[in-house]
């Protein structure tokens, strides 16, 4: 059973009832009914991200991530971090305040910079213990290039590998670019050498996000969870139950 109804959903977003409806065909393909977790949406502030703000990607994001959030969560809300060479922000999104919201928070940002991964998992890492949260968390980090430091990336990832939660990284831009190329490394690092368990995905969404379809998305979002959940549990880093 999802976290919020159908029925809620429909009284507070009605504009993401189809979101709703599809990412729960998505999260009972891969197994995931009546799974509770944290979800959170990460976002890249840097410069060349400016053309994916203007023409509505980050927000379509967010909303697609809020309709998924909503089957794992029940507060209607998704912690979200900004970041770019710091963490420009960290708040929330809302089921019932989720239209036009991302542009609302831009308006309130500084200078668009680089991109400093390990700062914005520091963030996510902080927000998450300090929530007290018994639940694993689904943390959703978009992005459209690879990090100014690569080794504070990979060390993140891998201490974090001990914590209850499951980096899923989308990339966003040209396919052929070498930006990914280190996503991609991230993705494969070995277990049990470097971390404890495989703890990150990666999926490339094209130059154009908005026309990847609402269910591929949501399987690529949710594809390599599961499995994550049961090593995670197989090494107690899930609490029992959890």
């Amino acid at each position: 059973m999802a976290a919020i109804s159908l029925s809620k959903v429909e009284e507070t977003a009605p504009a993401l009832v189809s979101l709703y409806k599809t990412a729960g065909a998505s999260v009972a393909r891969h197994g995931l009914d009546g799974q509770r977790a944290a979800v959170y949406l990460v976002v890249d502030y840097s410069g060349s991200m400016k053309p994916y703000y203007q023409d509505g990607s980050v927000q379509a994001l967010a909303d697609r991530v809020l309709g998924l959030a909503a089957h794992f969560d029940d507060d209607g809300r998704v912690p979200v971090v900004f970041f770019s060479t710091d963490v420009d922000a960290v708040t929330d999104i809302a089921l019932a305040d989720h239209h036009g919201r991302i542009d609302r928070i831009v308006a309130g940002l500084g200078h668009m910079g680089k991109t400093s991964y390990h700062l914005a998992m520091d963030a996510v890492i902080d927000h998450y213990l300090d929530s007290g949260s018994r639940a694993p968390a689904l943390v959703v980090f978009q992005t459209d290039g690879g990090p100014i430091n690569k080794l504070a990336a990979e060390r993140y990832l891998c201490k974090a590998a001990r914590l209850p939660l499951f980096w899923q990284f989308i990339g966003f831009g040209d396919p052929s670019s070498r930006q990914f190329e280190y996503l991609r490394k991230l993705d494969e690092l070995s277990v049990p050498d470097k971390r404890a368990v495989d703890n990150a995905g990666f999926f490339h969404a094209g130059s154009d996000p908005r026309t990847v379809s609402d269910a591929e998305l949501y399987d690529r979002v949710v594809g390599e969870f599961p499995k994550w959940l049961t090593a995670a549990r197989a090494q107690g880093i899930i609490p029992p139950g959890a």
